[in-house]
């Protein structure tokens, strides 16, 4: 269940990058810090439940690693941010250390 926690938290991790980027918008700011806020909190608490059972460095790292990942690709969808194929290649090499932490 740990596992499912924490790739809970990496995903909930997505949500409040998103809600910062929401609240640089004047009729969205206020949505945007409680978006930002309510996914720190889950993310944080799905962390902390994984954390009962997985090591530290390597549920951080997991952690992260979704986060980024995702909101990389959240970024290039729905905002519109640069795409190139060096961009995709750091997020490949992100996800691949990630997996090299659980198999490690």
């Amino acid at each position: 269940m740990a596992w499912v926690y924490l790739i809970m938290a990496g995903l909930f991790e997505i949500g409040w990058p998103v809600g910062l980027k929401m609240a640089q918008q004047a009729d969205t700011r206020w949505l945007g810090i409680v978006v930002a806020v309510g996914f720190m909190a889950l993310s944080g608490w799905m962390l902390w439940l994984a954390q009962k059972q997985i090591p530290l460095g390597t549920s951080y790292a997991v952690w992260t690693g979704i986060g980024a990942a995702g909101t990389f690709l959240v970024g290039i969808f729905f905002y519109g941010d640069p795409s190139s194929f060096m961009r995709y290649l750091g997020v490949l090499l992100i996800i691949s250390g990630v997996v090299v932490l659980k198999l490690a």
